[in-house]
């Protein structure tokens, strides 16, 4: 950042009066602030870092008041940041504007085979620090386990269970999945006994069955993890506190169970009994009946919840979540992206699974088609649907999806949902991959009314056209 960027940030935080996912503001008037770990630290832990103001009072409607003396601040922060591990190394910008001194300090996010970076006076578990939002918040143990499993390389899915025999397994089902393994896996096409193919093929380990096998081939997996299941309710508005007409704060409840192929079909029958289905007249001319989300998409979305989803032990009270709001479809299970992924990359290049024996599982049952289609099919149907793009959230030790409906045909539905997708400061091409509509089409009917009538700012004020501008609400 040169001194003209950080002069020009300045005017914008004290224009707009609040800070951001990756954005503090300090007073710093009279002294180093003491305890800058927390904010430290949450930068740190996220890809994008962030960058600390310091001459910006917040609680004084974020007034533009100048640091004490920039030099010692400076040696100061550096002093906290050595009280980190791995060490943050913060870059410094130095501006004077109306006649006052102000210091950046940039903190870069760092590799997620160093996470998490933590305050070392309180420890790993209790100095690690994720933002969310403007805030600073403590790590929990199961998010910092998510960081943990991934460098250890630790096996979930083939965990085992304190149960050895397999009389409650279907045993078709398992009949069939050795007769495939044997005609795909060429290998073990000969001369290997089934037990040593459900040992090779990880579902058994000294003896006992694994997650995986419970997981797929059990009767009932819940037996063994009665959370490992799948909440499901449609609510009557856009918020979990609305009611429906009779005052009901569930239309529709229904606790999910059985092994994965099970739960995805009667979670796909939930989803299709609780959305709204219109007619339409296809290329065809003829009347054909549509559902208001597509059902590839939504098969996908599940199978991608509970593939990937976290199975350690500390994620074993945590079901996945799928909720029907009027507006939208929320998919939520533990566990956030595996490995060094981020979303914007979702679909576009292969990121590690997670589970993969339980994947290739799953692929031999042809319960999933392929390991890396899931995500660019989902794109694929909401676009073929004239339906915004699905928004993926990967924080907090979960990950979301969020499927909007423009089932109405309301263009105000879609222009509320650009300014709620832009709380976060988001791109063009973001915006108009969010639609699912042309660049021109979309900057023409959505970005440039927002911004005309004050529902979404520019990043970049100064600069319309910059090809960095992004837009927030």
């Amino acid at each position: 950042m040169g001194e003209t960027d950080l002069i020009q940030l300045l005017k914008t935080v004290s224009k707009r009066k609040y800070e951001t996912q990756t954005e503090e503001c300090k007073a710093a008037r009279k002294g180093c602030p003491e305890h800058l770990y927390d904010t430290l630290s949450s930068f740190s832990n996220q890809s994008k870092g962030g960058v600390i103001l310091f001459g910006v009072d917040e609680k004084n409607d974020f007034e533009l008041c100048g640091v004490y003396d920039a030099q010692d601040l400076q040696k100061k922060v550096k002093n906290q940041c050595e009280d980190l591990f791995p060490a943050v190394r913060a870059f410094f910008t130095t501006a004077t504007f109306d006649g006052k001194t102000f210091l950046s300090a940039e903190i870069p996010g760092i590799n997620p085979l160093e996470r998490p970076c933590y305050y070392k006076p309180k420890g790993k578990y209790g100095g690690s620090y994720i933002r969310v939002g403007d805030a600073d918040n403590q790590m929990t143990e199961f998010e910092i386990y998510q960081y943990e499993s991934y460098k250890k390389r630790t096996k979930d899915d083939i965990r085992t269970i304190d149960d050895d025999t397999i009389k409650l397994f279907y045993e078709e089902k398992h009949n069939r999945y050795l007769q495939t393994v044997k005609e795909k896996r060429v290998n073990l096409s000969q001369n290997v006994p089934d037990d040593e193919i459900d040992i090779l093929m990880g579902l058994k380990n000294e003896g006992k069955p694994t997650l995986t096998a419970a997981m797929v081939f059990s009767k009932y997996p819940q037996t063994y993890f009665p959370q490992y299941s799948i909440v499901a309710v449609k609510i009557g508005g856009k918020s979990i506190a609305d009611l429906g007409l009779d005052g009901e704060r569930f239309i529709a409840n229904e606790k999910i169970t059985g092994p994965i192929d099970d739960m995805a079909n009667a979670l796909l029958r939930f989803a299709k009994a609780n959305i709204s289905q219109k007619t339409i007249i296809n290329d065809e001319g003829r009347r054909e009946d549509r559902y208001e989300y597509p059902l590839v998409a939504i098969r996908e979305v599940i199978l991608n919840a509970l593939l990937h989803r976290d199975y350690s032990p500390l994620s074993e009270g945590m079901p996945i979540r799928f909720e029907i709001y009027s507006d939208r479809i929320e998919v939520t299970n533990p566990g956030q992206i595996f490995g060094t992924g981020e979303t914007e990359e979702l679909g576009r290049r292969r990121l590690e699974t997670r589970n993969p024996i339980l994947a290739d599982v799953l692929e031999l049952l042809n319960v999933t088609r392929n390991r890396y289609s899931g995500i660019p099919t989902i794109r694929k149907e909401m676009k073929n649907y004239n339906l915004p793009q699905p928004v993926f959230i990967s924080q907090g030790g979960e990950f979301k999806v969020i499927l909007r409906n423009s089932f109405s045909g309301n263009e105000g539905d879609v222009l509320e949902s650009v300014v709620d997708y832009c709380s976060t400061p988001r791109s063009r091409e973001e915006i108009v991959r969010f639609v699912g509509k042309s660049r021109n089409y979309v900057v023409k009917t959505y970005i440039a009314p927002l911004v005309l009538s004050g529902q979404l700012k520019l990043t970049i004020p100064e600069k319309p056209q910059s090809p960095f501008q992004k837009y927030y609400s």
